[in-house]
């Protein structure tokens, strides 16, 4: 017996290869995955500005992540929406967003002015609350479907997550950061009162240091995991997916009802 695939189908398989061939852009990886898994774009009006984001919420999600991306990135970073699709596959909304406009963005200081991006980050913060309260009336059960939040930062935007964490206190259930820089929300980090976990490349040697300083100031639960082989945009094989991993035991672990 052969088997033998329907008229045409070997064709449309061909333009698809073709299409993921020629694409090499981050936006359209973010549109892609958009159309498969519903992500909504949406606009964050704060007081001083208005930001653009992207929301996806799981059926059943009990937390939400907020992604604070590093200098020089964006909302449409392959990394972070890698990290959020794992994260989105273990029943976690995510929210991913740009903490500066495309102006900002081209400024080498705003990039690294921790306290505007921390400040950016807890109107988000707010807004996304407002945004996941039920639009009409539900039943008392409904309750149950408060969103835990948490935060995932990578380079300095685990500074703003951090810093924003230690603002918020008990409104942040979890921190995970990826290739931070832990260590400019210096003052902040003896504040912090969510688990806090961070992630290092093991080949990363600069900001393996900035880390042990950052964990050796933090006073709540915390963690420090270096993955050998990786280096600081965890490129080599295999480190993103255990960085995603590790990622998403830990938002399980501290903002979904069956582990808290």
């Amino acid at each position: 017996m052969s088997l033998r695939a329907p008229k045409g189908a070997w064709q449309s398989y061909r333009k698809v290869l073709r299409l993921l061939h020629f694409v090499r852009n981050d936006s359209f990886l973010t549109l892609f995955l958009a159309i498969k898994e519903e992500i909504r774009e949406v606009l964050i009006s704060l007081e001083d500005v208005t930001l653009e984001g992207a929301v996806a919420i799981p059926s059943g999600a009990q937390g939400v992540v907020i992604f604070a991306h590093g200098s020089g990135s964006s909302r449409h970073s392959p990394r972070n929406n890698f990290v959020a699709k794992v994260l989105r596959k273990e029943g976690l909304a995510t929210l991913l967003l740009d903490l500066l406009t495309g102006e900002e963005d081209q400024n080498y200081e705003t990039r690294f002015n921790i306290h505007l991006l921390t400040t950016r980050l807890m109107g988000a913060t707010q807004w996304l609350a407002d945004y996941l309260k039920p639009k009409r009336p539900a039943p008392s059960r409904s309750r149950s479907r408060e969103y835990a939040t948490g935060y995932f930062g990578a380079s300095t935007g685990a500074a703003a997550a951090l810093d924003a964490a230690a603002k918020l206190g008990t409104k942040i259930g979890a921190v995970v950061s990826r290739g931070g820089r832990p260590d400019l929300a210096r003052e902040s980090l003896p504040h912090v009162k969510a688990p806090t976990l961070l992630i290092v490349g093991g080949d990363d040697l600069p900001v393996i240091g900035f880390n042990r300083m950052a964990f050796d100031l933090l006073k709540g639960e915390k963690e420090l995991v270096m993955i050998p082989g990786a280096t600081h945009l965890f490129e080599e094989p295999g480190t993103l997916e255990k960085a995603a991993e590790l990622a998403a035991e830990w938002f399980c672990r501290y903002l979904t009802q069956d582990q808290r």
